[in-house]
């Protein structure tokens, strides 16, 4: 969503002295910046109120005290992990005093401390996120700035009622994690919304009507969500040396990797030791004299001369047809790749077995169902927790789109099976190909499996 918004026109509230706001959101990178996620502007100047990640990593949340000034508050806590979905919850009421008059919830815990604290001069939403006519900014400052970059769920806008997070969120009696009401029972007032609820969809899933409309971008429907996490690229463990042109987007599924001769690759947030897991790779473009490496380690690099496989940490399927471990190339049959080519890879951690497979068929003749005996697999070190890898060797760069299982590479959906995919084990992932029989997606339901 990194140039991704919506808006909407705010009309008649039905007490502005009192709202909440619950969301549930997944950052893609920690940017420094501010990233906004439900703004718009005071009456009668061009300051940035509502909701955002701050630059400093904690809730950022901005009110107009009067057409002129403008209060701020920030939890002291900051929330850098890219894995995870946060549940945010704001409830404002000018009935209260003091402090009392603004709180915040993260995952279902009241935030007490904070660096910026003006909660006591709220004066309620009738010169920002409430004021008649003015646009609400779902995913961005009003002006254009501060986008946000990351998912959303489960977006609820209520006008006159000040709610806490249990109305929005409740503690899993089985796993002791907190997790969204997916229907909760709550009034949402004239300016009330609920958005983003199962899927991507801005038009209000209330009783009001109050839809937004996209004004930019592009909002994909992912499977990844706060009951199922998805792994990803992960943007903590991407080391370019420094190297301006590598880069991820869309939502840390696609990456461009550094040129200037730097060989080098980066981890998934989610790994694992034990199971069966699937994803997939789409090459989209690579320089020439280029070699895409795709494939898993359980050591993360801290070098640029450090491709995946040069090591005994880490197995890849190159470009040209090569699978190699500690720089050495397996002897068998794998294809070269180009671009436009889908590659899977079947992980088998409960016999130690790895599978490449191009445009759905296995190479080397695999069977990721043949258990220990790993007919056509390459044999992996056991007792290890793996990660999937992407990076590059030799000079140039690549682009590639990964596919987790959230039904998408980059923002173009899956289209094969009548546009339904195929569902990994774990029964709530979508890929291009049939994933083989046993093998889940690598996220939280799949490493559940």
């Amino acid at each position: 969503m990194a140039s991704t918004y919506a808006t909407r026109t705010v009309g008649t509230a039905t007490n502005n002295n009192k709202f909440t706001i619950s969301v549930w959101s997944k950052r893609s990178k920690l940017t420094g910046d501010y990233q906004g996620i439900l703004t718009s502007r005071g009456s009668g100047w061009d300051a940035g109120i509502g909701l955002y990640w701050g630059n400093d990593e904690s809730v950022w949340y901005n009110f107009s005290t009067s057409s002129t000034a403008l209060a701020t508050v920030s939890t002291t806590a900051k929330h850098r992990d890219v894995n995870s979905w946060y549940h945010i919850v704001i409830a404002g009421d000018t009935t209260q005093s003091g402090t009392n008059k603004l709180k915040i919830w993260v995952n279902g815990e009241q935030q007490t401390s904070f660096t910026n604290d003006d909660r006591s001069s709220f004066v309620g939403l009738s010169n920002d996120l409430g004021h008649t006519g003015y646009p609400m900014q779902l995913g961005r400052k009003h002006d254009g700035s501060y986008y946000y970059d990351g998912l959303m769920s489960h977006l609820h806008f209520v006008d006159g009622t000040a709610y806490d997070a249990s109305a929005f969120g409740e503690t899993d009696t089985t796993t002791g994690e907190w997790k969204a009401k997916t229907s909760p029972s709550v009034n949402y007032g004239n300016n009330g919304f609920l958005i983003l609820k199962d899927g991507n969809t801005i038009t209000d899933q209330s009783s009001n009507s109050n839809n937004f409309t996209l004004g930019g971008g592009t909002l994909t429907d992912l499977k990844d969500n706060p009951d199922n996490i998805f792994a990803t690229i992960n943007p903590l463990d991407f080391y370019y040396g420094g190297q301006a042109s590598g880069s991820l987007s869309n939502g840390n599924t696609k990456i461009q990797t550094a040129g200037s001769g730097v060989e080098t690759y980066t981890l998934s947030t989610l790994g694992a030791s034990s199971g069966k897991y699937y994803c997939e790779m789409k090459l989209v473009s690579s320089t020439a004299a280029h070699q895409t490496r795709f494939g898993i380690a359980y050591e993360p690099t801290n070098s640029t001369s450090d491709w995946l496989g040069k090591r005994n940490v880490g197995w890849s399927y190159r470009q040209d047809g090569k699978v190699t471990n500690n720089s050495s190339n397996y002897s068998g049959t794998w294809n070269s790749y180009t671009s436009g080519d889908i590659i899977g890879m079947a992980i088998d951690l409960d016999n130690n077995k790895l599978y490449f497979s191009k445009n759905g068929v296995f190479q080397n003749s695999g069977v990721p169902t043949s258990g220990s005996t790993g007919t056509g697999g390459v044999t992996l070190t056991a007792d290890k927790t793996y990660l999937i890898g992407i990076g590059d060797e030799t000079g140039g760069y690549s682009v590639c789109e990964l596919n987790f299982g959230n039904g998408y590479f980059g923002t173009t959906a899956i289209t094969t099976n009548s546009g339904n995919g195929y569902a990994g084990a774990e029964g709530s992932s979508k890929f291009n190909y049939q994933p083989p029989t046993g093998y889940s997606a690598l996220s939280t339901k799949g490493l559940n499996e």
